[in-house]
C-alpha cells in the first residue's frame, strides 16, 4: 500500500466524514495520489458492507492505468479485487469491489439500474475537467440519490475546483477536505514561440535544448495527433542525443503503445513523450522532469446554429497550464518549458469552459430522454445545459426517430441508447441491421469515429478525396485479408475501426458478412440515416443546400461535383458555405425512400413579381430542400388572397386602378385622416391593414395584375365607410366649393396638409373670408387664376389679400386684360365667370 503519499495524511479525516455523511469533496493538490489511494481507503469501511466502488474517470488510460496501480499495490492483477470498464476493454470478475470506469459506461450503468444497487459509493475523479459525461453522471447520480437511493454516497475529487459551487449542488451536510500535494519545485521558463517558425519546428527545437541542458525524462504538450506526428519527424530528422527514445500518446492510440509510453524508460535511457492533454492530469510517468507545452489544446465545438461540430485549437487555461507545469515537479525539483510569452500568460483564462456550455447534446438529450427527463431543468447540475443548443439536439433526435413528438424517447430511441455511439450512428447501425447492411455500416460507424487525421490517411484509397465510399472499402479489405501488420500510426488506427467494427456488428446480431451485398448507393442511404439533416442538394452554381438550409461546397472539382445529391457526413462549419469534408453520393430514389419519414408535402402559393401574379406549386420538400415540384390546379382561395394581398405590397398601390375620382376620394379619405385623428386610416401610401381587409371582398377570385383591372376602387374605398362617415365626408372633405360666381370649383387634396382652391379671382369677388372646411379647422389655399387660368397671387387670407394686395395685382390684370371687369371695390362687386357680369 502507499505509505508515504500527502493523500494519507487526510485519509482518517475523509473516512469520518463518510461515516457520518454521505457527500463529500476532495481538494488534493497535483502529487497527492487521491486517484490510487482514496478508494483503496474505502475498501473496509462498514458503510461499504459488500457493495462497490465505483470510480470515474474522464480518459481510457487513466482508467486502465489508476486500476492497475491500485492492483498492484493489493499485489494482484487487474480484474481481481480493482478492475476496469472502459470502451472496448473490460476487465472485471465477481470478486471486483472496485471499479474504475470511463464516463460513457458510468451513464450507461446508472441507465440499467437507476439504483445502482450493488453500489455503495461513486467518485468522480478529475471533475475539474467538466467532461459533459462526467456532469451528466453527477446529475443522474443525485437524481439516484434523491428518488431510489438516499444511501448511495458521493465524492468529487478534483486538484484545482473551486469547491464552493459543487458542494452547495451535493447540499447543505456535504463535508469538503483539502490536501496539500507533493511537488517539488519547477522553474518556468517562457520561450515564446517567434511567429515565422511553426508550432512543431519551434517544439522540437526546445525539446532538443532541454535534453542537452536538463536531466531527466521530457514529456511535450502538444495540442493533437496531427501535431504530435509532426513533430515526432522533426525530432527523427534532429541529432538527439544518444540513448533517447520518443514515444507518442493520445487516447486514440492502441492500449499497448500508451502502456509503453507511460512506462518509466531502461535504464540509462531517457525518453521524450509527445501527448495530448491526456497526461494532464491523474496519470504517473515516471522520470520526468522537464516538461515542454505548446500551451494549445483541441476540443469540439458545436454550433446550435447549424446543428454542426468543428474541431478548435484554444490556448489552454492557466489551471491547465498549472497542472502540466505540475508533471515535471513530482519526483525532483523540474523545469517547465512555455511556448508563449509571460505577458500572454496573463491573458489566459483561469479555467477552462465546461464543455456541457459548447457540446453537441444530442447524446445527453437522448441519455435524459431514457431517464424518463424531457427538460434538463428537472435535474440538478452545475452548469445546466445551454437553452438553444439542447432544443437543436430534440429536434434531431425526432429526426432521427429517437424521441416522439412530445419529446418522449421512442422504442428505437431505446435501442439507440444501448449502443454507446453518437445517437446520430446509433440510428444508422438500427436501420441498417433491418437492410441487410449491418457489416458495412458497422465499418462505416467506425471509420467516422476515428479522428480526422488518422481516419483519412489509414483507410483510404489513393485519390479518394471527401468521397467516403473509397475509405470504407479499404477498410473491409483490410478486415477480409486478416489484421494489418503495419507498425505505424495508420496500421494502429486500422486495427482499432476494425475491432470497433467487429464489435458494433456483434451487438447488432449481425452475421460476419452482409446478407445484402453493398452497391455504390449504400454508403450514401446509410449516412442519410445518421444525418437527415445533412443531405444536400446540388444548386446550379455547382455549391449545395443541406436539408438544415446550411450552405455547403466541395473544395475542389472531384468524382462527387456532379452528383445531384450528397449526405455530408463532415463539414468544416466556416464561412457562408462550409466545405464538404466527408460524403458520400445519394440518387434521387434513394432519397425518396432512405428519408420518406421526413419529407413533407406543402403548397406554396406566392406572388411571382416575374409575371405579377400568384403562382401555386405543390412541392414535396425536406427541410430546405425542394425535392420535387409541380403547379397547383386549385389552391385554397384563401392562401390566393393572401399572396395577391402580398403582391399589392410589393408592387405598391399603383398596381390598382386609379381613376380620377377614386385617387380624389383616397386623397379626401386622406386628408380628413390627417386632421381628424379618429377618422378611419383606410388609405396611406402604402397597403394598409384596414385597406387590405376593405379589399378582400372585392378581389375573390382575382389571381393577376390584369384581374385587378376591373376593380372600382371608388367603390372599394366608400365600401369601407359607414353611412354617417360617407355624409361627414361630403360635409368637412366636399369634392366642390361654390363660389360667388356660382361656379361649383373643384378641391384638390393631392397635398393633405394644404387643400387647394384654383379659381379664377374674378369669380371671388364679394367674398371676404377664405373658404375653410373640416369644420372650419382648415383653410383652403387660395390660388387665384387669372382670365387665362395662370395662378396671379397663392394666399390663405382672402381679406388680407384685398385689403393689401388686390389694387396692385388689378392694375398688371387691367393692362394685360382691358376688356375683363376690374372693379375699384372687389368687395362690392358682381362675382362673374365671364369678362363682365351681365346686366339686366
Amino acid at each position: 500500500m502507499y505509505t508515504d503519499l500527502p493523500i494519507q495524511a487526510v485519509i482518517p479525516e475523509l473516512q469520518q466524514c463518510f461515516r457520518e455523511q454521505d457527500t463529500g469533496v476532495l481538494i488534493a493538490e497535483p502529487g497527492a495520489g487521491k486517484t490510487t489511494v482514496v478508494p483503496l481507503a474505502m475498501l473496509e469501511e462498514p458503510w461499504l458492507d459488500g457493495k462497490k466502488i465505483i470510480m470515474l474517470e474522464p480518459r481510457r488510460l487513466a482508467a486502465r492505468s489508476a486500476a492497475s496501480r491500485m492492483a498492484a499495490a493489493l499485489g494482484e492483477k487487474t480484474g481481481q479485487t480493482v478492475g476496469y470498464r472502459v470502451r472496448m476493454d473490460t476487465q472485471v470478475s465477481p470478486s471486483t469491489r472496485i471499479e474504475v470506469v470511463t464516463e460513457g459506461v458510468l451513464t450507461r450503468m446508472l441507465q440499467q439500474d437507476q439504483g445502482l444497487e450493488d453500489t455503495a459509493m461513486i467518485i468522480f475523479d478529475e471533475f475539474h475537467e467538466r467532461h459533459l459525461h462526467g456532469d451528466l453522471g453527477l446529475a443522474l447520480a443525485l437524481e439516484s440519490r434523491a428518488m431510489l437511493r438516499p444511501d448511495l454516497k458521493l465524492l468529487v475529487m478534483s486538484a484545482t475546483l473551486d469547491p464552493a459551487p459543487v458542494s452547495s449542488l451535493l447540499g447543505e451536510d456535504t463535508c469538503v477536505v483539502h490536501c496539500a500535494g507533493r511537488t517539488f519545485p519547477v522553474e518556468t521558463r517562457y520561450v515564446p514561440k517567434p511567429a515565422a517558425v511553426d508550432l512543431e519546428s519551434w517544439t522540437a527545437r526546445i525539446i532538443i535544448r532541454a535534453l542537452t541542458e536538463e536531466q531527466g525524462d521530457i514529456l511535450v504538450f502538444l495540442p493533437g495527433a496531427r501535431e504530435i506526428h509532426r513533430t515526432e519527424r522533426q525530432l527523427v530528422q534532429a541529432s538527439l542525443p544518444a540513448q533517447v527514445n520518443v514515444h507518442t500518446l493520445y487516447g486514440s492510440m492502441a492500449a499497448e503503445k500508451q502502456d509503453e509510453a507511460i512506462r518509466p524508460a531502461a535504464e540509462g535511457w531517457r525518453k521524450v513523450v509527445l501527448s495530448t492533454s491526456i497526461a494532464e492530469s491523474s496519470l504517473t510517468l515516471p522520470g520526468v522532469k522537464v516538461v515542454v507545452d505548446a500551451g494549445q489544446s483541441r476540443a469540439a465545438s458545436f454550433s446550435a446554429r447549424t446543428g454542426m461540430s468543428r474541431l478548435v485549437t484554444l490556448p489552454v487555461s492557466k489551471a491547465s497550464a498549472d497542472q502540466r507545469r505540475g508533471r515535471a515537479g513530482r519526483i525532483a525539483p523540474g523545469v517547465c518549458y512555455r511556448l508563449w510569452s509571460e505577458e500572454a500568460h496573463g491573458a489566459l483564462p483561469d479555467a477552462a469552459r465546461p464543455e456541457i456550455a459548447s457540446a453537441d447534446l444530442a447524446p445527453l438529450a437522448l441519455e435524459l430522454a431514457a431517464w424518463g427527463v424531457q427538460s434538463p431543468a428537472e435535474l440538478n447540475w452545475l452548469d445546466i445545459p445551454p437553452d438553444a443548443a439542447y432544443a437543436q439536439a430534440q429536434a434531431l433526435l425526432r429526426q432521427l426517430g429517437g424521441l416522439d413528438d412530445a419529446g418522449r424517447i421512442t422504442p428505437l430511441g431505446r435501442r439507440m441508447n444501448t449502443l454507446g455511439v453518437h445517437p446520430r450512428l446509433a440510428s444508422m447501425l438500427l436501420r441498417s441491421a433491418e437492410l441487410g447492411l449491418a457489416s458495412y455500416a458497422s465499418t462505416l460507424a467506425a471509420l467516422l469515429q476515428e479522428p480526422a487525421g488518422l481516419r483519412s490517411s489509414s483507410a483510404s484509397a489513393g485519390g479518394a478525396g471527401v468521397d467516403l465510399r473509397p475509405r470504407v472499402e479499404a477498410l473491409l479489405a483490410a478486415g477480409s485479408s486478416g489484421m494489418p501488420h503495419a507498425a505505424s500510426a495508420d496500421g494502429a488506427a486500422v486495427r482499432r475501426m476494425l475491432q470497433e467494427s467487429r464489435q458494433l456488428c456483434s451487438v447488432l446480431g449481425g452475421p460476419a458478412a452482409d446478407p445484402v451485398r453493398p452497391d455504390e448507393d449504400s454508403c450514401g442511404l446509410l449516412l442519410s440515416f445518421a444525418y437527415p439533416d445533412r443531405i444536400a442538394q446540388r444548386r446550379e452554381d455547382g455549391r449545395y443546400l443541406l436539408s438544415s438550409g446550411r450552405g455547403v461546397r466541395l473544395g475542389a472539382i472531384e468524382s462527387l461535383s456532379r452528383s445531384a445529391y450528397l449526405v455530408a457526413a463532415e463539414a468544416d462549419d466556416q464561412g457562408a458555405d462550409a466545405r464538404i469534408l466527408l460524403a458520400a453520393p445519394l440518387q434521387e430514389q434513394t432519397v425518396l425512400r432512405a428519408a420518406q419519414h421526413l419529407l413533407h408535402e406543402e403548397m406554396q402559393v406566392a406572388w411571382d413579381r416575374t409575371t405579377r401574379s400568384v403562382r401555386a406549386h405543390q412541392m414535396q420538400r425536406m427541410g430546405a430542400l425542394i425535392i420535387k415540384e409541380s403547379p397547383a390546379a386549385q389552391p385554397p382561395e384563401e392562401q390566393v388572397l393572401e399572396a395577391l394581398l402580398t403582391g399589392i405590397r410589393l408592387e405598391g398601390l399603383d398596381i390598382l386602378p386609379w381613376s380620377k375620382t377614386s385617387r380624389q376620394l383616397a386623397d379626401r379619405m386622406r386628408f380628413l385622416h390627417k386632421h381628424w385623428p379618429d377618422w378611419p386610416d383606410l388609405i396611406e401610401d402604402h397597403l394598409t391593414d384596414e385597406l387590405a381587409e376593405q379589399l378582400m371582398p372585392y378581389v375573390a377570385g382575382m389571381r393577376s395584375a390584369a384581374d385587378l383591372k376591373r376593380l372600382s376602387m371608388h367603390d372599394v374605398l366608400l365600401g369601407g365607410l359607414s353611412w354617417t362617415q360617407r355624409q361627414q365626408l361630403d360635409e368637412e372633405a366636399p369634392t366642390h366649393i361654390q363660389v360667388p360666381s356660382g361656379s361649383r370649383i373643384p378641391v384638390d387634396y393631392s397635398n393633405s396638409e394644404d387643400p387647394v382652391l384654383a379659381v379664377r379671382l374674378q369669380e371671388m369677388f364679394g367674398q371676404q373670408e377664405t373658404p375653410r372646411i373640416a369644420g372650419g379647422r382648415v383653410p383652403v389655399t387660395l390660388h387665384l387664376l387669372s382670365p387665362a387660368q395662370r395662378p396671379v397671387q397663392v394666399t390663405r387670407d382672402l381679406a388680407n389679400f384685398w385689403r393689401e394686395t388686390y389694387f396692385e395685382v388689378k392694375k398688371d390684370l387691367k393692362g394685360r386684360y382691358p376688356k375683363h371687369y376690374w372693379p375699384d371695390n372687389p368687395l362690392e362687386a358682381i362675382a362673374t365667370n365671364r369678362a363682365k357680369p351681365r346686366t339686366s
